[in-house]
């Protein structure tokens, strides 16, 4: 496996491959300062001919630089699902995304590609999460959540049953979200209320 990003993110990566018993054989990032993380080579800026066989994962929180990234990667993208999380048989988790320690994904939900699943976090039932989501240490969806592409929702909020969180919206830590978000909206509280809008042209 090849990671892209070395920074405390990919730390927690390299956490889940090794116990997953996965060999990371080098790390592309455009810092020339950095040059190893826990004993694995940082290789330099992204090169296509580098192991072009192996598979990465893009190990960059900020989930617009993953999307213009993998646009730009040749090789092919793997998934890291930490052993203590919990995936249901009928989950579906697609290429790029990683899963962290003690996350839980129940029956039918499914995880869009590069997705981030932190630390605990919860995806319940019939959740649809779209590509390019990051989904905060501890963050709750309940049942039938659906959450639009490159949004992402604040460490340990709790989003209620059935809802639709838009997409690049950006949901503040420890929101309670209780009514559907519109697409571009920041949104803060408990309950949680629409406090901005981003402009599209911007993202």
């Amino acid at each position: 496996m090849l990671l892209y990003g070395a920074s405390g993110h990919a730390k927690v990566i390299l956490s889940i491959l090794k116990a997953m018993n996965q060999e990371v054989t080098g790390i592309f990032d455009d810092d020339p300062e950095k040059k190893e993380i826990h004993s694995i080579p940082v290789v330099g800026s992204y090169r296509a001919d580098f192991l072009p066989n192996e598979p990465m994962i893009i190990a960059i929180g900020n989930n617009t630089i993953r999307r213009q990234l993998s646009g730009q990667i040749r090789h092919s993208f793997g998934t890291a699902v930490h052993p203590s999380a919990q995936i249901d048989t009928s989950a579906q988790i697609s290429e790029g995304t990683v899963v962290m320690h003690g996350a839980i994904v129940q029956a039918d939900a499914r995880l869009g590609r590069h997705v981030i699943l932190n630390t605990a976090a919860t995806v319940d039932h019939d959740c649809v999460i779209g590509d390019f989501v990051h989904l905060a240490p501890g963050v709750t969806l309940c049942g039938s959540v659906s959450v639009g592409a490159h949004t992402l929702i604040g460490a340990g909020s709790v989003i209620a049953p059935n809802l639709t969180i838009g997409s690049r919206c950006l949901i503040a830590s420890g929101s309670v979200v209780t009514t559907s978000i519109p697409d571009g909206a920041i949104v803060r509280g408990n309950p949680a209320r629409i406090i901005n809008r981003k402009s599209f042209r911007t993202l």
